[in-house]
């Protein structure tokens, strides 16, 4: 494990197969007030719009009484019509993974970061910064597998991080792992397909 003590800074707090599949009703007794997302193959397909899964997540989010908001690296053309589908606060051009934006994230929607988690597919840009500015970070497997070649090239530099990260995770807790992070690649969308 010491061999790993440098790669600790990128881990998530967790990492699971889809975001559709987290007991977020399970958070909030923890005392977690706010979610927020990243959009792009965290809730949606690369480009899709709002379909019914992530309508009806953020409207079960808000019935349990979280604030939301989607924290997108993209422009207002394609995180504003998303957020109005959803029901959501949003940051647009929010140059994740600085630290900045996740606090103003947090500061729009009136929740303190050690109140509020993230969940993100992308280990250096959505997880790494969220962490720095103190949420809970749950990194969730990309919706889908067909991506864009600087995304491609992030995905080959993240696979290090996270086998250390299994690892690591098998040998503090065994039972853990083999039910968060020990899933086939194929296991978000599955399970997405099933909400």
């Amino acid at each position: 494990m010491e061999r790993h003590r440098f790669l600790r800074r990128f881990y998530p707090d967790q990492w699971v197969a889809s975001a559709y599949g987290i007991n977020y009703r399970q958070w909030f007794e923890k005392g977690y007030r706010a979610v927020a997302f990243d959009i792009d193959n965290t809730l949606v397909p690369h480009g899709a719009p709002a379909d019914d899964r992530a309508i009806q997540l953020f409207r079960q989010l808000h019935t349990i009484g979280f604030k939301t908001c989607l924290v997108s690296n993209n422009k207002k053309s394609r995180v504003a019509p998303f957020a109005e589908d959803v029901h959501s606060d949003y940051l647009c051009m929010a140059n994740k993974p600085a630290v900045r934006g996740y606090r103003k994230a947090c500061e729009r929607i009136s929740v303190s970061p050690d109140k509020t988690l993230f969940i993100g597919d992308q280990l250096f840009t959505d997880v790494w910064g969220a962490k720095r500015a103190g949420l809970y970070t749950i990194l969730v497997r990309p919706i889908n597998p067909k991506e864009e070649i600087q995304i491609v090239l992030k995905r080959h530099l993240e696979k290090p991080v996270l086998k250390a990260y299994a690892s690591d995770c098998l040998l503090q807790n065994p039972e853990e792992a083999k039910n968060d992070i020990l899933k086939p690649q194929n296991d978000a969308r599955e399970t997405a397909g099933k909400k």
